[in-house]
Order: C-alpha cells, then sequence, then structure tokens
C-alpha cells in the first residue's frame, strides 16, 4: 500500500512555495526511497553509480517493472514514459526476449569463443541500416561511439572530430556546459547545433585536420532537439567534398524505423553507432559503415586495429537483441511506433495551445521531452535563454506533479516511448498533463 500523502496547498502559491510543497509531498509519500538512499551514501558518493537518475532530493527506488508499468519499494504504480532513456523499447519482462535469455541461459553464458548469435543479428543490421556495410559489436554507446571515432581517424590519418554544442555521445563524450571535465582527449571542434552558416565555416576552416564529424540526428540529452534535415544533409554534401567521415550516433534515434532516423531522412552517413535497445534491455551496442573503414578491424588483414572487449559478443544480449528485433521490433511495428510518438507531441502541443500558457514537446518519433518553455528550440542555446534557475524550478515541479499522477519520466522532461504502452496510458497522461497547465498555469505565465 502506498504511503498517505500530505494535502495538497492551494494554486496560488509563487514558484518557489510551490516546489517547495510538491517536493515535501514527494518526500512525505517515499519513506523506503529516502531511507535507501541515505543508506546508499555511506558506499556511493552520492548514493548513487549513474549520475542522470539522481535528482534532489532523492531518487524513487524501483522495486519491479511489467510491460509499461513501474513499482516503487514504497508501492506506487507509474505508467514508464522513460523507457530506460530508449534502452527499454521491449518495456519490461517481455515474453520473446525472457524466453531468448531463459534459452541462452541453459546453454552457457561465458563460451570464450564465437556464438551462434553474433553473425545472424550482424547480418540482420546490415540489411536494415543503409549505411552499414560491416558492423562490430561493444557494450556501451559510450564505447560505439569510442570505436567509430577511433575509426575514423585511422582511416583518414587526421586527428580532430566536430561535435555540436550540447550534445551527448557517451560518458567521456559530453559537450553541454560544464560537462567536458573528463571528455576523452581528442582534438574537438565544437559547432553550434542546427547553425548552418557557422557550422560550414568551422568545418571548412578545419577541414585538413578532421577526421570526422559526429552528430546526433536528435539530441536526446539536450531536450529531444532534432537535427534540421537540411543541416544534416549540408554536413553529409561537406564531408563528402572534404573527405571527412560522417558519423551518425543513433544510439538513441535507431528505433524510429528498422534503419533508423538515415532510413526515414534518406541521409546516409559514412558511419553509424548503435546501443540502448539493441540488447532487449542488455549491455550491447553496435558500430559499423563503409566496407572500407570497417575492413580495418579485420584480424586476418596485416596491421588489423585490435578490437578488444570480454562482453563484445556477450551471449545473453545477442540473443535477446536478435529474437528483439526478428520477432518484435519489425519494420511495420517501428513505423506504428514512430508515428504513435509523432501523434503523442502533437496532442500535447494543443493541449499547451488552447491552455495559453508557454510549454511544449519537442522531438521526433517517439524521444520526446517536456518543456516549460514557450518559443522556437532549435538548440540548447535556445534552452538556456530562459533564466536557468526558473526553468530548473518548473522542470521539477512538472516531475513531481506527473509523479504524483502516477506519470514516471526523466526530471528534465525527457520521455522514451516503449512497445507495450496503451492507448488509455496516453489519455492518463495527457490528463496529467492538462492538470499542470491548469493548475500551475499562473507560474508558467509569470
Amino acid at each position: 500500500m502506498a504511503s498517505a500523502r500530505p494535502a495538497r496547498k492551494t494554486a496560488n502559491l509563487g514558484l518557489e512555495e510551490a516546489v517547495a510543497d510538491a517536493e515535501a509531498r514527494y518526500v512525505a509519500a517515499r519513506p523506503k526511497s529516502r531511507a535507501i538512499f541515505e543508506q546508499n551514501l555511506e558506499a556511493m558518493p552520492g548514493g548513487n553509480t549513474r549520475t542522470v537518475l539522481f535528482f534532489q532530493p532523492f531518487p524513487t527506488v524501483l522495486a519491479e517493472g511489467r510491460g509499461a508499468r513501474l513499482v516503487d519499494v514504497d508501492g506506487h504504480d507509474y505508467v514508464d514514459w522513460l523507457g530506460e532513456y530508449s534502452a527499454g523499447l521491449y518495456g519490461h519482462s517481455h515474453p520473446v526476449i525472457l524466453g531468448a535469455i531463459q534459452k541462452a541461459l541453459e546453454a552457457g553464458i561465458a563460451l570464450g569463443g564465437p556464438n551462434r548469435f553474433e553473425g545472424p543479428l550482424a547480418a540482420e543490421l546490415c540489411r536494415r541500416f543503409p549505411s552499414l556495410e560491416l558492423v562490430r559489436f561493444c557494450n556501451s554507446g559510450t564505447e560505439a561511439n569510442l570505436f567509430a571515432i577511433s575509426a575514423a581517424r585511422a582511416y583518414t590519418g587526421r586527428p580532430a572530430v566536430m561535435v555540436f554544442d550540447h550534445g551527448y555521445h557517451g560518458g567521456v563524450f559530453y559537450f553541454a556546459p560544464g560537462g567536458d571535465r573528463i571528455n576523452a582527449p581528442f582534438p574537438w571542434v565544437l559547432a553550434p547545433y542546427n547553425d548552418l552558416p557557422g557550422t560550414l565555416a568551422l568545418l571548412e576552416a578545419h577541414a585538413d585536420e578532421l577526421a570526422a564529424v559526429l552528430i546526433e540526428p536528435v539530441q536526446g540529452g539536450a531536450g529531444a532537439l532534432p537535427a534540421e534535415p537540411g543541416f544534416l544533409q549540408a554536413l553529409r554534401e561537406a564531408c563528402t567534398r572534404f573527405g571527412i567521415c560522417l558519423i551518425f550516433d543513433e544510439v538513441m534515434t535507431s528505433r524510429s524505423s528498422a534503419g533508423g532516423l538515415q532510413a526515414r531522412l534518406g541521409i546516409t552517413p559514412d558511419l553509424t553507432t548503435l546501443g540502448k535497445y539493441l540488447g532487449g534491455g542488455l549491455t550491447l551496442s553496435a558500430f559499423g559503415g563503409k566496407a572500407a573503414i570497417m575492413a580495418q578491424f579485420d584480424p586476418r588483414r596485416p596491421q588489423a586495429i585490435p578490437h578488444a572487449g570480454t562482453f563484445n559478443n556477450n551471449v545473453l544480449a545477442m540473443a535477446a537483441g536478435l529474437a528483439g528485433l526478428q520477432e518484435v521490433a519489425t519494420p511495420a511495428v517501428l513505423d506504428a511506433h514512430f508515428q504513435r510518438g509523432e501523434r503523442l507531441k502533437e496532442k500535447i502541443n494543443a493541449l499547451a495551445e488552447r491552455r495559453g500558457v508557454p510549454f511544449q514537446c519537442t522531438g521526433c518519433g517517439t524521444i520526446l521531452a517536456l518543456h516549460c518553455q514557450g518559443g522556437t528550440l532549435r538548440s540548447g542555446r535556445d534552452l538556456a535563454a530562459q533564466d536557468p534557475l526558473r526553468r530548473e524550478r518548473l522542470q521539477r515541479l512538472l516531475h513531481f506533479d506527473l509523479l504524483e499522477r502516477g506519470h514516471y519520466l526523466a526530471r528534465r522532461g525527457y520521455l522514451a516511448l516503449s512497445l507495450p504502452l496503451r492507448e488509455e496510458d496516453e489519455t492518463s497522461l495527457l490528463g496529467a498533463i492538462d492538470e499542470f497547465l491548469a493548475l500551475r498555469r499562473h507560474l508558467l505565465l509569470a
């Protein structure tokens, strides 16, 4: 049984007071989460081992998941809109995924040699993604981007990599302000996202030293901000002209169709990185692209680049990933899922328009984000135009209010839709957002 919550105060509170009230309600309803957090502080800095999952005053501790539902240790039920930051495409405990894992478990999980899943999984990816002529596996999106960058540097003989402000390509590739203190020490050229003249000027100025341009077709960490198709097409043309490898980080957006967002847009990079849902919820990622680039890793060749990683061909993840692609995430299913996300985004924006408040949903397909902010959002610079303290407080308030209504998402408003979500879940979310817009209207307009 979930804990009782204190009575909600009036809707006429100021922003700081409203956040304090919502936080007090959150804390009172989660004594077990708080106790676990305080115990974890004794062994982990901040009581946490994955920064993105932390939020003040302490994160909700989850106990179990089924389908698109979550239950926390205090007994609260949620609809899962976070989707494990897009890794949870199949939801929780999908029978196909569980069956594949169980079958693989029974046959042995650390075999020390090639297994029967890696070849078929690689072939399936090469069939689906336009850019993948050859592919190799690794363990995380961070690793996939590291290997793709290194492959481009080795292939071109050039040192530098162009990335974009507010981009995120893994734990050591973080380009938001203040996020670069532990970045891998490559020579970076930081370009303005969705600013074509500024980016092309930088690209031409550094063309002789650039091995690669690395870009997310949708910047997930920055707030689900899509790259404009014309911007991506111009990058493709410029990279071809200067002999630079164009890398699409499709760790998140690869779910946009059977062939990722690149297939939907009709723009083919030289290299692509994949991850998140690829292992059916287990640890798995991949990088691949043109045969000439990827052939550098062929161990039959003299001077081949070694590609190490004990769990590169993790049996459980590969079995789950192959079953998921072949039996669940078919091209038709992924297309329908993409359109479902687009419709949800339109409905949320229609609510904000009807209420007349500065609030919006951005994103592409099933990678979305909620923003307590009006105006056009094309890059992280546009988000930063609002007072940061006010923006942070409004996002906290939104997060607390939606959690209280039984909807689990990231503090920053990020959503990644999973396949088991039902129509009634969407109806409930829309109702909760509409209630927030009505109750907090005076704060959004202040």
